[in-house]
C-alpha cells in the first residue's frame, strides 16, 4: 500500500465543502437570495437590512416582529413572528411593527371588574362575528375567538385566563372584519382580574408587612456596605429553592 506524500491535518480536509443552496425571498417587494435555515428576521439582516423597528426580544415573547407573508403559488395569507418563522422559497414578506387600534386610557382604580367596564371602553367587543379569523392569525395559537366570546358574556376571569399568553403583536386586529382591538380589550380584562378577582396571596401580604415595618433594614444596610468578595461569598452560600 502506498501512502500519500502529505496527510491531511483533519478529516474535514478530505471532505467536500457543501454550501447551503440559497432560496429566493421578497422583502418589501424586492428579491433577495438567502440561506433556507434562517428565520425571517435573520434573513432580512442577511439581505442587508438594519432592523430598528419591528425587532425586540428575538425570542418570540415581545410581539414586536409581527409579519404577514404569502408563498408563491399559494393564495392564502400567512402570519408569524419574524424571529421564529423560518423562511421558505418565494416568500413575500411585509412586517407590521405596530398596528394602530383603539387603545383607551383609564384609571383602573375607578373601574369595576364587570362587563360594563369593558363594554364602555371597548364597545366594538359586541360587534364580534365569531368568525375565528383572529384565532387563525394568532402566532401564539391562542383562542382569541374564545376570549372575545368571554368578554361578550362579561366573564372577565375566563377572558383573562384565555388571553394570558398574549404578546400584543396586533395580528388578530389586523385581520378582524369587525375592526376590533382584541388584544387591548384582553389586557384590560387581565388588569381587572389581577386587581380585583385574582386570589390574594397571604404569604405575600405578610412579607410586604415585614418590609414596611423595617424588618430587613439592617440586613440591607450590611449588604450595601459589603465589599465584592463578601457579596460573592454570600451569593455562593445562599439558599436555593428546589426546582
Amino acid at each position: 500500500m502506498t501512502m500519500p506524500e502529505t496527510m491531511p491535518d483533519t478529516m474535514s480536509d478530505t471532505m467536500p465543502q457543501i454550501e447551503e443552496v440559497l432560496i429566493p425571498v421578497y422583502i418589501m417587494g424586492k428579491r433577495y437570495e438567502v440561506p433556507p435555515s434562517l428565520t425571517i428576521m435573520k434573513a432580512m439582516e442577511w439581505a442587508g437590512y438594519t432592523l430598528v423597528r419591528g425587532v425586540g426580544c428575538r425570542g418570540g415573547f415581545c410581539g414586536a416582529c409581527a409579519t404577514v407573508y404569502r408563498i408563491g403559488g399559494d393564495e392564502r395569507l400567512h402570519f408569524g413572528l419574524a424571529c421564529q418563522t423560518v423562511v421558505r422559497p418565494d416568500m413575500y414578506l411585509a412586517q407590521i411593527p405596530f398596528f394602530p387600534t383603539q387603545r383607551h386610557t383609564y384609571d383602573l382604580t375607578r373601574l369595576k371588574p364587570d362587563a360594563a367596564a369593558v363594554w364602555k371602553l371597548y364597545p366594538e367587543v359586541l360587534r364580534c362575528l365569531g368568525c375565528g379569523t383572529c384565532t387563525k392569525a394568532c402566532p401564539q395559537e391562542l383562542d382569541v375567538k374564545g376570549y372575545m366570546a368571554a368578554l361578550m358574556r362579561g366573564n372577565i376571569s375566563a377572558a383573562a385566563d384565555k388571553s394570558f399568553d398574549c404578546i400584543m403583536c396586533g395580528l388578530c386586529a389586523a385581520r378582524c372584519p369587525a375592526e376590533e382591538s382584541q388584544y387591548n380589550a384582553a389586557i384590560l380584562a387581565r388588569r381587572l382580574y389581577g386587581r380585583y378577582l385574582a386570589p390574594r396571596s397571604r404569604h405575600l401580604a405578610a412579607r410586604l408587612a415585614e418590609i414596611e415595618s423595617g424588618a430587613f433594614q439592617d440586613e440591607l444596610a450590611a449588604l450595601k456596605g459589603a465589599d465584592r468578595a463578601t457579596l460573592l461569598k454570600l451569593y455562593a452560600a445562599r439558599d436555593i429553592e428546589p426546582e
